[in-house]
Order: C-alpha cells, then structure tokens, then sequence
C-alpha cells in the first residue's frame, strides 16, 4: 500500500522535528518579538484603525508566520535528503516519484501545524485568544495555512539543488512573501504596484482567512479585507499547482535520471 511509505516519510521527518528542541523554542520567540515588541511599537502610531487593538491585528499574522516559518525549513529536509544520498534510497522504492513530493509536503505542513499549537497554547496562556472567536473557521483556517506554506517550501525546494541555494532562495522568497501579506498592516491602503503583488501571493489569502476566525467576530468586517471562499479557493488552487510544479521538476531532476531509467515505468506514474 502506499499509504505506508508516506506514514514513513512523515514520521520521519516530524521525529526528527521534535529531536530539534532548539528549533521549536526559537519558532516560539520569534512570533511573540513581533507582537510584543514590534506590535507594541506598531501599535502607538497605529491605534485601532482597523477596528481592533493593534497586538490583536497582529495575532493572526503571527500565527500565520510561525506556519510559514516552521513549514518552509521544515521543507529543507527535501534538499538534505538530496545532498545526503537518503532521496536514492526513496527514488528507487517501488512506488511513483510524485508520492515522496506528496509527503514531503504533509510532513512540512505538520511541522507547521505542531508550531502553530504550540504557539496558540502560548498566546491562550497569556491570555490573549478571546472564546468569542471562530474556533472551526480558525482550525480550518491553520490547516490550510499549514498546506500553503508547505506548497511554497516544497515548490522552492524542487528547484534548489543544494541546502545553500535553497537558504538563499528561501531568503527571497519568504520575506517578500511575508511582508506583502496583509499580516502586518491592511493591503487596502498600500501602492497600487505592491497591492497587485499582495493580491498574487497566496499567503495573503491564508492570513485573511485566519483574520476571519481570529478578528471579526471580535470588531466590524473590516477586519478582512477578502472572502472566505475566495480564501479557500485560492489556497487550494495554488497547493494542487504547486505540488503538481514540485512533482514534474522532482521527476526529471537530472541527479536520479540513471535511477528513474532503473524503473522506467515509474516516470510520470
């Protein structure tokens, strides 16, 4: 079946996750930074002109970060695998190459969703998740957050052949990506030239669909600036694309050619 080399792959790499006990304690540090530090600075220029107080503005966005975060590092472990020779043992297993892209991008999308629990137990304990929000909407909401996020790690990783061009890739992606998002401030009110680009990142969508959960039902609609289902539909069509781009670019990666050759007919299978 194989449901059970995916099992393994996933379980892999979430052991692995959690033996990096100073990788999840620096995944927590970094989302409370920005809402204390830069939330709280933020907040004195910004006040509630979204309808909320500024550090609840933020939470979404940094929850959203966490996940994107956790999840594109965890999606290095693709490139790794290359340069270590463990991806050879995967290629030649007799199962089609798509489903290692597939499992790769579950695993990366758990790391994201274990980060995300642990950061929304944090904020619950500090007492800054209200019980008056969406909880369905929101887990909805972080699952396919995590999913998006895993797409663009593995989307990356495809194309990088080595873990320093994945770092620097990574580098140029993540932040742009972040940044023009709406996770720290509304995309309403920014450039015409930067809204198009905000509105063509598909992390926009996941942030707005957690607004959704985690802001209106706390202040007016404003809050999110799209729909849910256009959220949705976004986030979906873009993890099916990227992991279909992610699977044709892995297939045809010319280190594993004289394997792929092996077992002929498991290209494009």
């Amino acid at each position: 079946m194989i449901l059970r080399p995916i099992y393994a792959v996933i379980e892999r790499e979430v052991v692995k996750m959690f033996r990096q006990r100073t990788r999840l304690i620096s995944a927590m540090v970094r989302p409370l930074i920005w809402l204390f530090v830069i939330g709280a600075g933020f907040g004195a220029v910004l006040g509630r002109s979204t309808g909320v107080d500024y550090q609840q503005f933020l939470a979404p966005g940094v929850l959203g970060m966490t996940i994107l975060f956790g999840a594109m590092l965890a999606a290095l472990t693709m490139v790794y695998d290359k340069e270590s020779g463990v991806m050879r043992m995967l290629i030649i297993a007799p199962f089609a190459h798509h489903w290692i892209v597939v499992a790769k991008t579950v695993a990366a999308a758990l790391a994201g969703l274990i980060q995300a629990a642990l950061l929304l137990a944090i904020l619950a304990a500090l007492g800054l998740l209200s019980w008056k929000m969406n909880y369905p909407l929101m887990l909805v909401g972080i699952v396919v957050t995590a999913l998006t996020c895993a797409a663009i790690g593995i989307l990356v990783s495809a194309f990088s052949r080595t873990l320093d061009n994945f770092a620097a890739v990574m580098n140029f992606v993540i932040f742009p990506v972040f940044f023009l998002s709406g996770a720290l401030y509304p995309i309403a009110n920014l450039p015409l030239a930067l809204k198009v680009a905000a509105m063509l990142n598909p992390f926009t969508y996941a942030v707005d669909l957690l607004k959704h959960a985690m802001l209106v039902p706390l202040a007016s609609s404003s809050a999110s600036e799209l729909q849910v289902g256009v959220d949705l539909l976004v986030c979906a069509g873009f993890t099916l694309l990227a992991v279909m781009v992610a699977s044709w670019r892995f297939s045809r990666e010319e280190a594993y050619e004289p394997f792929i050759h092996i077992f002929p007919g498991k290209r494009g299978g």
